[in-house]
């Protein structure tokens, strides 16, 4: 089954850290740019950051640049998404999602389930 699962969402304290992780399954993770989305609360779904199929190149929207970061590992089948210095606007459902080649697309054709992230004063 061609699937996108995500884990690591919750709660965090103003200022604090998480780290998303998405695992693939069922097809080959290794050949597809990755990339996460979010959907804050009465807003349309927005795109956060891509990562090359190897890993060898990253890209960030500016309202998260400096504070997050994406990462895989590829024998694990893994995409990550550290978020640091979160602020109130990160408030989202945030999904991973295959990008439509090797590199880095603001489309997709497969996303996980979503992951809540809620900030916390």
């Amino acid at each position: 089954q061609v699937q996108l699962v995500e884990s690591g969402g919750g709660l965090a304290q103003a200022g604090g850290s998480l780290r998303l992780s998405c695992v693939a399954s069922g097809f080959t993770f290794s050949n597809y740019g990755m990339s996460w989305v979010r959907q804050a609360p009465g807003k349309g779904r927005e795109w956060v950051s891509g990562i090359y199929f190897d890993g060898s190149d990253t890209y960030y929207a500016d309202f998260v640049k400096g504070r997050f970061t994406i990462s895989r590992d590829n024998a694990k089948n893994t995409l990550y998404l550290q978020m640091n210095s979160l602020k109130p606007d990160d408030t989202a459902m945030y999904d991973c999602a295959r990008a439509l080649n090797s590199w880095i697309s603001y489309d997709y054709d497969l996303r996980g389930q979503g992951n809540q992230v809620t900030y916390s004063s």
